[in-house]
């Protein structure tokens, strides 16, 4: 089995809430190669850690993140929902993939990619989203890794494959086989899965050849990679 890339998802969230510093820290402390973060903006353009659109699900406040400003998101979930900024200095030294859910805009695109550049981590994050955003990353960011999120088995078109320039191709984890694995390395492209939570799935990916692993379960995937 080939040496996979093990990437942790929002962290270590069986242990702690999900994109958090804590969560983070824990899955480095585990050996994560990278972990996965999801940012949006606030109201008042702060980028933050947060799957949702808004705080229900993991901070029991029913409110649109776009409707609050970074202090406001402070103070509802006592300091909990970390800054771009914050987040990077925690991983300081790690790699990171952004995920920006929701379709953001190309402003808001912007202005995570100049939050990257201003922290100097450039060189160590890269980006993960449907084919716009992508677009979007590119066009704010003509050096930035790029990881091209694909949910259907019909190949990205040539065109946009020249126009995002993507180094990976990132897949739901269920809809890889044998021959998506070699169609993708073929086309010179690395080939990252996510979110395997099982041992048998883990298992059948690495034996596919597969170069990254996004999962919940960092610790289980490092055991069966060899470390």
């Amino acid at each position: 089995m080939r040496t996979v890339t093990a990437v942790a998802h929002r962290g270590d969230p069986y242990r702690h809430r999900e994109n958090t510093i804590d969560s983070l820290r824990s899955a480095l402390e585990l050996g994560a190669d990278a972990v996965e973060i999801d940012v949006r903006l606030t109201r008042d353009g702060v980028p933050v850690l947060l799957h949702d659109g808004t705080l229900k699900r993991l901070w029991e406040q029913d409110r649109p993140l776009a409707s609050l400003s970074a202090a406001e998101v402070r103070g509802l979930t006592a300091g909990g929902v970390p800054t771009l900024a914050e987040a990077l200095a925690a991983t300081d030294g790690t790699r990171v993939m952004v995920d920006l859910p929701g379709g953001p805009s190309a402003r808001a695109v912007r202005r995570i990619v100049d939050v990257v550049r201003e922290c100097g981590a450039e060189e160590r994050v890269y980006y993960c989203a449907g084919a716009q955003t992508m677009l979007a990353v590119r066009a704010a960011a003509p050096a930035a890794e790029i990881a091209l999120t694909w949910t259907t088995l019909a190949p990205p078109r040539p065109a946009l494959l020249d126009a995002v320039r993507p180094r990976w191709l990132n897949y739901r984890f269920g809809l890889v086989d044998g021959d998506l694995a070699a169609r993708v390395h073929r086309g010179g492209h690395l080939l990252s899965v996510w979110t395997p939570d099982t041992r048998r799935s883990m298992r059948r990916l690495l034996v596919l050849g597969v170069d990254s692993i996004t999962t919940n379960r960092i610790e289980a995937l490092r055991a069966m990679r060899g470390h």
